[in-house]
């Protein structure tokens, strides 16, 4: 076998060895995501993700959504299900909260959900329903909420309301993906 033959041999056995490893790493990859993923759900609007308030004083405020709006009730946003949950800790001060979805609304990167608290260590919210904004902004999330009052028990909330996305999310923390819902009009 001369020299030139050499080179391509190898070569081939090389490109070989890495097109089936490459092939076999895809392929590995393809059917983990197949058997991990779940089958793709068409949504009429959606909010997921999570973030980290910005609180130059040091408190630790997190907020995470998986909230959905199925396709068949994309006529009613009520009808939305999911969680989401927030905390707020500083020191040894602080609590969480969990929420079932009881609606969700989107218009381009902004999302309205509101929902009632189902799980907390903290009396005030305690079966209270609540509502939060999230604006998935490339220049840098923001969230707003609905409990800047002294007592979510006593101020009830709507659903489907909240405040304004006035806080600012850390950088680096924001990953929220909003699903815009458009509403369908009724043709005559």
């Amino acid at each position: 076998m001369n020299r030139r033959t050499k080179i391509v041999a190898v070569s081939a056995a090389v490109l070989l060895t890495l097109g089936a490893g490459g092939m076999a790493a895809a392929s590995a990859e393809d059917s983990h995501r197949s058997a991990a993923a779940p089958a793709a759900v068409s949504e009429a609007a959606a909010l997921t993700g999570s973030a980290k308030l910005y609180r130059p004083a040091g408190d630790d405020i997190t907020f995470s959504f998986d909230a959905h709006l199925a396709e068949k009730d994309r006529q009613d946003p009520m009808k939305a299900t999911g969680t989401f949950r927030f905390s707020h800790y500083k020191g040894d001060w602080g609590g969480y909260a969990k929420v079932k979805v009881d609606c969700l609304t989107t218009g381009g990167k902004v999302a309205v959900v509101s929902g009632v608290v189902v799980e907390t260590d903290v009396k005030e919210f305690r079966k209270a329903r609540v509502g939060v904004t999230v604006h998935d902004a490339p220049g840098g999330d923001r969230l707003g909420y609905t409990w800047m009052t002294a007592d979510p028990q006593k101020d009830k909330v709507p659903p489907c309301i909240s405040g304004a996305p006035f806080e600012k999310v850390e950088k680096g923390t924001g990953d929220f993906e909003v699903v815009p819902w458009e509403f369908v009009y009724p043709t005559e």
